[in-house]
């Protein structure tokens, strides 16, 4: 506790609550606050839409969301993972820091004002793909997935844009230009700040889905003009805030800083490919911080698909309903997340790190089994028949558990935001350089892919064994899988808090290959 009353002594007790930040810090934590707050804003804006075009796609269903990212997204991940680690041995940080960003922002601008207005001449015929189902039903999603390729590419790009951009590039760069005890106050801050992108684009979505078009014309055209308007210059800010960090408010380039902090420990040989998933297979610390991450991914995947099916039901399959819902609840997530923010940074520098990171599993072991009670109840009851009064509203199972799964997910997402993402990035800062860089590109790239594609996995085992399932009545099966899936989670958290106690040892620097002791 002393260092929370040398603390408050610094910055008085309301400001080291709200505001811990020294004023020589500013020019660092402001730029980086904004960058967050851009990415989020983006994220989100995607999010939303590639949602709402997959779901909705004719001759598709929720459903399509495990395959595209068991097929789409994880192996471009992988891919991803492979071209990062090629560009780390050649090219500085800040140099692929560009060239990772700004295809993205092309792709987005050109899928809205050329790819989508001619999307039923680039698109086959959708008699074509029925008859393709309907001979081939164990491939079908396969074949939904080719039917409608250029909403397939922009759900797996917008889904690359939270690992690539928010989860590997931000987050090396505040671990790089950020020391321990200064992440504990500047971290939660940072998601408080870009949380305010999770309001606006909440709100943005929500605006632009309920415009009315001119008769002859797409609503989804129109909406998607406007919100890829906005993607596209909040990438080009995103550029922007980076490279004046770099040149104006660092004393020197991320890249030499990186160098330099290489110096103070032993030194190490850039690595080739097959080298560098050797190093990573053989660090302990690195595989635990990996498993929670995949935990996290395949739990929420879960849920997230049960959910945007009921959603889907909900909102009759029109476009841009669902894209309104979808922004509300963004826009509900982001306010939840601006005070757990606040709160979180405290639980940071008053808790220890293992209690501060039981949270998060402890809140979706609580809500997410009470999602799949509902869903299961729900499921055994005539779904138009009204099962519950809430507020003088007669809610149906569909309904219910629409609503349900809103404020689950909300609260889930935002102490995700607020606790999950800050001790797992606090978790990198004592490894070395190389560990830190190519350890988190496999883990918050492939790793977070490979967790939400574990759900997906599922999904594509159970419904090519009996492809006339639907994901609801899976639901019991997902629910004892989830189960597992947190005994896990729990337990990998224990192994990374001895990890972190031996790495943060003041007499000496402990080599990397101890650790394996540890954390066997």
């Amino acid at each position: 506790m002393s260092h929370l009353l040398a603390e408050e002594n610094q910055f008085g007790k309301i400001r080291s609550l709200l505001f811990p930040i020294h004023t020589h810090e500013l020019k660092r934590f402001i730029p980086m606050a904004l960058m967050m707050l851009f990415i989020l804003f983006n994220y989100t804006i995607l999010r939303n839409i590639k949602d709402s075009l997959v779901v909705n796609a004719k001759g598709s269903d929720a459903d399509i969301i495990s395959f595209l990212k068991l097929w789409g997204t994880t192996p471009s991940a992988i891919l991803f993972m492979i071209l990062y680690t090629k560009l780390s041995n050649v090219f500085n940080k800040e140099r692929i820091f560009y060239m990772c960003i700004t295809p993205f922002i092309i792709f987005f601008g050109l899928f809205a004002f050329i790819i989508y207005p001619h999307v039923d001449i680039l698109h086959p015929s959708t008699e074509w793909v029925a008859q393709l189902k309907e001979n081939f039903p164990r491939i079908k999603w396969f074949i939904t997935m080719w039917g409608n390729w250029s909403f397939a590419a922009f759900y797996i790009l917008a889904e690359l844009w939270g690992s690539v951009v928010l989860s590997l590039l931000f987050w090396q760069l505040a671990n790089d230009i950020t020391s321990k005890m200064e992440a504990k106050r500047f971290y939660s801050l940072f998601g408080f700040v870009g949380n305010i992108g999770l309001v606006l684009a909440g709100y943005s979505v929500e605006h632009f889905s309920s415009i009315k078009a001119l008769p002859g014309i797409d609503p989804m055209q129109v909406t998607l003009k406007y919100l890829m308007g906005a993607v596209v210059i909040s990438g080009a800010i995103i550029l922007g805030l980076y490279y004046w960090l770099n040149h104006k408010a660092l004393d020197k380039p991320v890249s030499q800083i990186s160098a330099t902090q290489g110096k103070n420990k032993k030194s190490k040989p850039k690595l080739s490919m097959l080298e560098s998933f050797k190093y990573l297979l053989t660090s302990p610390h690195i595989l635990c911080i990996a498993i929670l991450v995949f935990s996290y991914g395949i739990s929420i995947n879960f849920i997230d698909v049960l959910w945007k099916g009921q959603v889907k039901l909900y909102t009759n399959g029109d476009h841009n309903a669902f894209a309104a819902y979808m922004g509300k609840f963004s826009k509900t997530t982001g306010f939840i997340a601006l005070p757990l923010m606040l709160i979180g940074g405290n639980i940071l520098r008053r808790l220890t790190w293992l209690q501060a990171a039981c949270i998060v599993p402890i809140m979706l072991l609580v809500t997410g089994s009470a999602f799949f009670g509902i869903v299961i109840y729900g499921n055994a009851q005539d779904m138009t028949a009204p099962v519950l009064t809430l507020f003088g509203m007669a809610l149906t199972p569909v309904a219910l558990a629409v609503q349900f799964g809103f404020w689950q997910n909300s609260l889930t997402k935002a102490s995700k935001y607020s606790l999950f993402d800050p001790t797992k990035e606090m978790a990198y800062i004592p490894l070395d350089d190389e560990l830190k860089t190519k350890g988190k590109s496999a883990v918050d790239v492939a790793g977070g892919r490979l967790g939400k594609s574990g759900g997906s996995l599922t999904f594509f085992i159970l419904q090519t064994i009996f492809p006339a399932a639907t994901v609801v009545s899976l639901t019991p099966y997902l629910g004892a899988v989830f189960a597992v899936i947190l005994v896990i989670w729990f337990s990998t958290l224990f192994k990374l808090s001895r990890s972190l106690k031996t790495l943060e040892e003041p007499k000496a620097q402990v080599p990397l290959e101890e650790l394996e002791k540890v954390a066997a």
